[in-house]
Formats: structure tokens, C-alpha cells, sequence
């Protein structure tokens, strides 16, 4: 039996999130069925993390393990023409040992929120960013975005759903940057909470609009509550970017669609 790691590009449109669900289509499932349609086996296919429903993925790390023997690239050809033509496509697979593990190795995760500042409907960008037609402030946003890097109780910006033993996680990194019409929130941490993101791009905007202060934003951390969350973005403009892997092993690089490099 071999171990594959994937690299794994998805449009988060048509599912239900990466894992699989009895009520509707989810990533996951779509690729663990190509594999079985392969090889004749029933694979499980693990992540490096999990995606909501219209979340995106660039580089999302997984793995599964296959007993037929099969060189990593025809592993990967024959995925990519089984799941055509659905908007799922395996960037790279390789073998990695037994005790690699795509969730259990992985010591860092990031993603990239997308805005688009603008009052002209999207086309390309359609429900792959959220459009925001008010001017924001970028500046008061990056500023307010360092009150929340660092260890805290993310409570406030935690669903009522998310599974996470304990509310307490260490924010490595959140920046703001714009680039013409588009702003990016690069989020970093060795993982988060279901919906934190999101809740904090929801937040960040309203201080871009001067509707919240970063005192707001700070007040609204430290109420541990999520009834004082102030907004939750959507999932359009949420994207997994990287999975990071101890030594730079098995690293996937992605560039943002802004003119600086994550």
C-alpha cells in the first residue's frame, strides 16, 4: 500500500464544503469516487483542514492510500480525467511515508480572503470574492487587524457549530493590502476555528467602513461572545492557499492574485 499527498485546486461553488455530507456534494467525496472508480478500491481521502460550503481551495494538502501500484503522476492524470468535468483539479501527487499524515503533520495553515472594492457588478470575480460597493479604509483595517494576531479566546469569532476543544488559538498573522479594486486578508495560524475568518474579514470590514473602531474590534474579542460578533463575511471570497509542513516538507506555494507575495 502507498501513501499519495495531493495538492488539491477546487471552485467551492457547486459543494457542500471538502467533507463529505448525507445531504449534498462535497469535495471530498467527489475524490475519494474517482479514485474508487480507478482502482476499485474504497479510499479515504484526509485534509489538511476542512472548507465550508462556497469556499474555495488553491492549494489544499490531502492524502489517501492505494494498494494498486501506480506511478504518482498517472495517479494524478487519471483523477483529474475522473472528476472532469467538475471544478476539481489535482495540482501535484507524490508518495510520502506512512506516518505522514495531511491533518496530523501539518503545523500551519493559511488563507487569503478576497474583497472587491467596487460598485460595478462582478463578472469574473462572481461569487468568488465579496463585493463591498462602499469605499474602505485599508489603512484602519490593517491597523485594527493586529489586535487580533496573537493568543486569545476567539469566542466572539467562533460558530455556535465549531467542534474545537477550546476557543483559545495563537493568530500568526493577519494582514490587510490592496491592490486596485481588490483587497486580500491573509490569514495564518497553526489552525483555527470554524467560521474565524470569516468573522474576522466581517469585523475588519465594518472598521473599513467606519462603522467599528479598532477599540470595537478589541471590545468585541475580549466579550468572548459571539452576540457581539459584528458581521460573518461570506464564503465566496474565502480561499485555502497553504498547508505548512515541518522543514518546508511537502509545502505547497501559492501566489495571491495581488502584487504582493503571501
Amino acid at each position: 500500500m502507498t501513501r499519495y499527498r495531493l495538492t488539491v485546486e477546487f471552485d467551492g461553488r457547486p459543494y457542500m464544503g471538502w467533507q463529505r455530507q448525507p445531504h449534498g456534494p462535497t469535495v471530498q467525496q467527489a475524490i475519494e469516487e474517482a479514485i474508487t472508480a480507478i482502482t476499485g478500491e474504497k479510499a479515504i481521502v484526509h485534509a489538511a483542514g476542512r472548507t465550508d460550503a462556497g469556499v474555495h481551495g488553491r492549494a489544499m494538502a490531502a492524502h489517501a492510500e492505494i494498494l494498486r501500484p501506480i506511478t504518482p503522476y498517472r495517479l494524478m492524470e487519471a483523477i483529474n480525467a475522473a472528476l472532469r468535468p467538475q471544478p476539481i483539479a489535482i495540482l501535484a501527487c507524490e508518495s510520502v511515508p506512512e506516518d505522514w499524515h495531511a491533518r496530523f503533520s501539518c503545523i500551519g495553515r493559511r488563507y487569503i480572503y478576497r474583497i472587491i472594492n467596487r460598485r460595478a457588478p462582478l463578472t469574473l470575480d462572481a461569487a468568488r470574492a465579496w463585493q463591498i460597493k462602499v469605499p474602505l479604509d485599508v489603512g484602519a483595517m490593517r491597523d485594527a487587524a493586529q489586535r487580533l494576531v496573537g493568543l486569545h479566546d476567539f469566542t466572539t469569532f467562533r460558530s455556535a457549530h465549531c467542534q474545537s476543544q477550546s476557543p483559545v488559538k495563537t493568530l500568526d498573522r493577519l494582514d490587510v493590502r490592496r491592490d486596485g479594486d481588490v483587497i486580500e486578508v491573509e490569514a495564518a495560524a497553526r489552525s483555527f476555528l470554524h467560521h474565524q475568518v470569516r468573522s474576522m474579514v466581517g469585523c475588519l470590514a465594518l472598521v473599513g467602513r467606519g462603522k467599528w473602531s479598532a477599540d470595537d474590534l478589541s471590545d468585541a474579542l475580549e466579550a468572548r461572545d459571539r452576540a457581539r460578533l459584528g458581521l460573518n463575511a461570506p464564503p465566496d471570497g474565502l480561499y485555502f492557499v497553504e498547508a505548512v509542513y515541518p522543514d518546508g516538507l511537502f509545502r505547497s506555494h501559492e501566489v495571491s492574485g495581488a502584487s504582493d507575495h503571501f
